[in-house]
Protein backbone atom coordinates (compact mmCIF):
# COMPACT_ATOMS: atom_id res chain seq x y z
CA UNK A 1 0.00 0.00 0.00
CA UNK A 2 1.26 3.17 -0.94
CA UNK A 3 1.63 6.80 0.98
CA UNK A 4 -1.47 8.03 -0.41
CA UNK A 5 -3.84 4.79 -0.19
CA UNK A 6 -2.31 4.50 3.26
CA UNK A 7 -3.43 8.15 4.29
CA UNK A 8 -6.79 7.74 2.81
CA UNK A 9 -7.70 4.43 4.66
CA UNK A 10 -6.47 6.39 7.56
CA UNK A 11 -8.82 9.39 6.87
CA UNK A 12 -11.37 8.61 4.93
CA UNK A 13 -14.02 7.34 8.08
CA UNK A 14 -13.29 11.51 9.66
CA UNK A 15 -13.88 12.79 6.38
CA UNK A 16 -16.94 11.20 6.06
CA UNK A 17 -18.00 11.98 9.66
CA UNK A 18 -17.74 15.98 8.44
CA UNK A 19 -20.01 15.36 5.54
CA UNK A 20 -17.48 15.17 2.74
CA UNK A 21 -16.38 12.68 0.26
CA UNK A 22 -13.12 12.38 0.59
CA UNK A 23 -12.94 11.08 -3.22
CA UNK A 24 -9.10 11.09 -3.95
CA UNK A 25 -5.69 11.68 -2.19
CA UNK A 26 -2.23 12.53 -3.68
CA UNK A 27 1.23 12.37 -2.28
CA UNK A 28 3.64 13.82 -5.22
CA UNK A 29 6.95 16.25 -4.78
CA UNK A 30 6.14 19.74 -5.82
CA UNK A 31 9.07 22.28 -5.97
CA UNK A 32 11.19 20.16 -4.27
CA UNK A 33 8.69 19.34 -1.39
CA UNK A 34 6.39 16.45 -0.34
CA UNK A 35 2.12 17.44 -0.44
CA UNK A 36 -0.24 15.12 0.76
CA UNK A 37 -3.36 16.58 -0.71
CA UNK A 38 -6.89 15.42 0.24
CA UNK A 39 -9.71 16.09 -2.31
CA UNK A 40 -12.96 16.42 -0.69
CA UNK A 41 -16.58 16.70 -2.39
CA UNK A 42 -20.24 17.18 -1.15
CA UNK A 43 -23.20 17.68 -3.19
CA UNK A 44 -23.68 21.30 -2.54
CA UNK A 45 -19.82 22.00 -3.06
CA UNK A 46 -16.83 22.98 -0.89
CA UNK A 47 -15.98 26.35 0.49
CA UNK A 48 -12.61 27.36 1.73
CA UNK A 49 -13.84 26.89 5.13
CA UNK A 50 -14.77 23.79 4.53
CA UNK A 51 -11.02 22.54 3.61
CA UNK A 52 -9.93 24.18 6.56
CA UNK A 53 -12.50 22.77 8.72
CA UNK A 54 -11.49 19.06 7.31
CA UNK A 55 -7.44 20.00 7.67
CA UNK A 56 -7.80 20.90 11.43
CA UNK A 57 -9.83 17.38 11.73
CA UNK A 58 -7.01 15.23 10.05
CA UNK A 59 -4.22 17.16 11.43
CA UNK A 60 -4.24 15.37 14.75
CA UNK A 61 -5.27 12.22 13.54
CA UNK A 62 -1.79 11.92 11.03
CA UNK A 63 0.59 13.57 13.58
CA UNK A 64 -0.80 10.26 16.15
CA UNK A 65 -0.44 7.98 13.41
CA UNK A 66 2.63 9.28 11.82
CA UNK A 67 2.32 6.71 8.62
CA UNK A 68 4.42 9.72 6.27
CA UNK A 69 8.09 8.94 6.86
CA UNK A 70 9.34 12.20 4.69
CA UNK A 71 8.49 16.04 6.01
CA UNK A 72 5.27 17.14 3.84
CA UNK A 73 2.68 19.64 3.73
CA UNK A 74 -0.71 18.90 4.27
CA UNK A 75 -3.43 20.42 1.45
CA UNK A 76 -7.20 19.83 1.46
CA UNK A 77 -9.03 20.67 -1.72
CA UNK A 78 -12.57 20.53 -3.58
CA UNK A 79 -11.99 18.74 -6.41
CA UNK A 80 -12.07 21.45 -9.46
CA UNK A 81 -14.67 21.91 -12.31
CA UNK A 82 -12.13 19.65 -14.48
CA UNK A 83 -10.98 17.37 -12.02
CA UNK A 84 -10.36 13.59 -14.16
CA UNK A 85 -12.49 10.87 -13.59
CA UNK A 86 -10.73 8.13 -12.28
CA UNK A 87 -12.91 5.91 -9.93
CA UNK A 88 -15.84 4.61 -9.77
CA UNK A 89 -17.70 7.35 -7.56
CA UNK A 90 -16.12 9.91 -10.29
CA UNK A 91 -18.15 7.66 -13.03
CA UNK A 92 -21.45 7.50 -10.80
CA UNK A 93 -21.28 11.46 -10.20
CA UNK A 94 -21.26 12.31 -13.77
CA UNK A 95 -24.04 9.79 -14.77
CA UNK A 96 -26.14 11.84 -16.97
CA UNK A 97 -23.51 14.33 -17.23
CA UNK A 98 -21.62 15.66 -20.41
CA UNK A 99 -17.98 14.61 -20.34
CA UNK A 100 -14.55 14.77 -22.37
CA UNK A 101 -12.96 11.36 -23.01
CA UNK A 102 -9.58 11.47 -25.13
CA UNK A 103 -7.87 7.76 -25.73
CA UNK A 104 -4.80 6.57 -25.81
CA UNK A 105 -5.60 4.97 -29.56
CA UNK A 106 -8.32 5.48 -31.89
CA UNK A 107 -11.70 4.14 -32.18
CA UNK A 108 -13.91 4.76 -34.78
CA UNK A 109 -11.44 7.01 -36.86
CA UNK A 110 -11.33 9.29 -33.40
CA UNK A 111 -9.45 9.82 -30.11
CA UNK A 112 -11.58 12.29 -28.54
CA UNK A 113 -15.50 12.45 -27.41
CA UNK A 114 -17.81 14.38 -25.91
CA UNK A 115 -21.25 13.15 -24.66
CA UNK A 116 -23.10 12.59 -21.82
CA UNK A 117 -22.18 9.40 -19.49
CA UNK A 118 -24.80 6.59 -20.04
CA UNK A 119 -23.37 3.72 -17.54
CA UNK A 120 -20.37 2.75 -16.82
CA UNK A 121 -18.19 -0.45 -15.02
CA UNK A 122 -15.33 -1.60 -14.45
CA UNK A 123 -14.51 -3.03 -17.43
CA UNK A 124 -16.05 0.02 -20.25
CA UNK A 125 -18.13 3.03 -20.84
CA UNK A 126 -20.84 4.08 -22.48
CA UNK A 127 -21.84 7.77 -24.05
CA UNK A 128 -24.11 8.72 -25.93
CA UNK A 129 -22.79 11.41 -28.93
CA UNK A 130 -24.98 13.10 -30.99
CA UNK A 131 -25.19 10.47 -33.80
CA UNK A 132 -25.80 7.50 -30.85
CA UNK A 133 -23.74 5.82 -28.29
CA UNK A 134 -20.31 4.53 -28.45
CA UNK A 135 -18.89 1.65 -25.74
CA UNK A 136 -15.13 1.95 -24.63
CA UNK A 137 -13.18 0.00 -22.63
CA UNK A 138 -11.59 1.89 -19.59
CA UNK A 139 -8.09 0.80 -19.94
CA UNK A 140 -8.21 2.58 -23.31
CA UNK A 141 -9.40 6.12 -21.75
CA UNK A 142 -5.98 8.36 -21.54
CA UNK A 143 -8.47 11.30 -20.25
CA UNK A 144 -11.89 11.44 -18.83
CA UNK A 145 -13.73 14.94 -17.03
CA UNK A 146 -16.75 17.11 -16.99
CA UNK A 147 -17.07 18.83 -19.92
CA UNK A 148 -16.84 22.80 -19.17
CA UNK A 149 -18.72 25.19 -21.03
CA UNK A 150 -18.75 28.59 -20.40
Amino acid sequence: MNTAQKAEQLLKKTVEELGFELCDVEFVKEYGDWVLTLYIDRPDGVTIDDCERVSKAVDPILDEADPIEQQYFLSVSSLGLDRPLKKDADFQRNIGKRIEIKLFAPLNGKKEFVGELVSYDEASLVVRLDNGEVSMERKAVALARPELVF
